[in-house]
């Protein structure tokens, strides 16, 4: 039986003061992102491609439209940021830089509510970490910011021929049961000086993304940094150096380089939600 005041679970209510707050929050972010040259866009909740972006199309929430045609609640908006920006409105705009306010749906009937960027054609990962950065400090919290490179799990499992399903589902015990130096250094990684020294024990198909990785780290200015080298996280177009931005079993944001129509391009998403919880905190 369902009462008249119910709502479905995993929705998101907010009221009186809590509202107040997610204004604030909203209103705060987005004006320092209008500094620094971002415009404002709101993309439709309903698109033909959130499976490009979603690794388990089983979080989809799915119907036709007229022409049956399979049509999704928007699970996560940056292939369509980009795919309406240059597709869609290509004649309109040459602007890259794009910030929205809006929520995303999951099944079967969650909503999370995100503050996010794309910077469109540009590939200095530093410039997306630095604004990141920027953006905690302005809200006066020091949460950890992980930093990985999507290609170093994919090429430890090519390079060992075992299976990627150990990384995606993190299980540290069965890699470090592997009994390999270089790999049980690899999954130590926490900082800089631990990735120096392990770039120098792995195999060399290994060592340029790990370089890479070890180049970035050395250019973020955001303090509470932590490297993850083997850390493999969910959404599907990332494809270079990413990261995620974590505190109290929260994850605050998640970012990274990615390519979409043959561009590169930067982009993160604050999760709303889960800032106006440690805010509150």
């Amino acid at each position: 039986m369902i009462f008249e005041h119910e709502i479905p679970k995993g929705s998101r209510l907010y009221f009186g003061k809590a509202a107040k707050a997610k204004r604030e929050l909203e209103y705060k972010i987005s004006t320092l992102l209008d500094s620094r040259g971002f415009e404002e866009i709101v993309t439709p909740n309903f698109s033909y491609s959130q499976h490009q972006a979603i690794a388990n199309e089983r979080k989809l929430i799915k119907f036709s439209d007229e022409k049956n045609e399979q049509v999704s609640l928007r699970a996560d908006s940056t292939l369509d940021v980009v795919r309406i920006i240059t597709k869609r409105l290509g004649r309109a705009t040459d602007h890259k830089k794009w910030f929205y306010i809006q929520p995303i749906f999951s099944y079967p009937s969650t909503e999370d509510y995100q503050i996010g960027c794309e910077w469109i054609c540009h590939d200095n990962i530093v410039d997306i970490l630095n604004l990141t950065g920027d953006v905690l400090v302005a809200l006066n919290i020091n949460p950890i910011l992980q930093l990985s490179n999507i290609n170093i799990p994919k090429l430890v499992s090519k390079e060992l021929d075992i299976d990627i399903q150990l990384f995606k589902n993190g299980e540290i015990a069965k890699l470090l049961s592997l009994d390999i130096q270089w790999l049980n250094e690899l999954v130590k990684v926490k900082n800089i000086e631990d990735l120096e020294n392990s770039i120098k024990l792995v195999p060399q198909s290994i060592k340029v993304e790990l370089e890479k990785l070890l180049k970035t780290a050395k250019e973020v200015s955001y303090k509470n940094l932590v490297i993850a080298p083997l850390y493999h996280g969910s959404l599907k177009y990332y494809d270079d150096v990413y990261y995620r931005v974590i505190q109290d079993n929260y994850v605050l944001c998640k970012g990274g380089k990615y390519s979409s129509e043959g561009i590169s391009s930067l982009g993160f998403a604050l999760y709303t939600d889960s800032l106006l919880k440690i805010l509150e905190d």
